[in-house]
């Protein structure tokens, strides 16, 4: 059992971060004792490692809360990182294709011989 603070330091978080996933529903938060500090268990920590784990694969936090309540259930989880299998590959066309135009535009300077004119900002106008 751990205070938030101790909690916070111990997964490398800020507090702040912890309270935000409590108010939106990705761990509860434990009652507070009449006195002292509320005192979180290995559970939430557990379960503040996997949204972490899925946050750095690139999972909203949507996803995540629907990750979290689907359990073991493995033909739903599939079907999620199925989903979001597209939206990453769609994201690597995308930047691709931005790679392709600025590589272009970029190799249009090193061919530019008027050095009062710059070839990227012209196309920018």
């Amino acid at each position: 059992m751990k205070t938030i603070g101790k909690l916070a330091q111990s997964l490398n978080l800020n507090v702040e971060t912890i309270r935000f996933y409590e108010r939106e529903g990705l761990i509860t938060q434990p009652e507070k004792p009449i006195s002292g500090y509320r005192q979180y268990d290995e559970t939430i920590a557990g379960q503040l490692r996997f949204i972490t784990k899925a946050k750095a694969l690139g999972f909203t936090l949507r996803e995540i809360k629907s990750l979290m309540s689907m359990d073991s259930n493995c033909a739903q989880v599939e079907l999620l990182s199925r989903q979001k299998l597209v939206i990453i590959r769609d994201k690597i066309n995308d930047l691709q294709r931005l790679e392709k135009v600025i590589v272009d535009m970029t190799n249009t300077c090193m061919q530019n011989e008027d050095p009062t004119h710059c070839p990227i900002i012209d196309s920018l106008k």
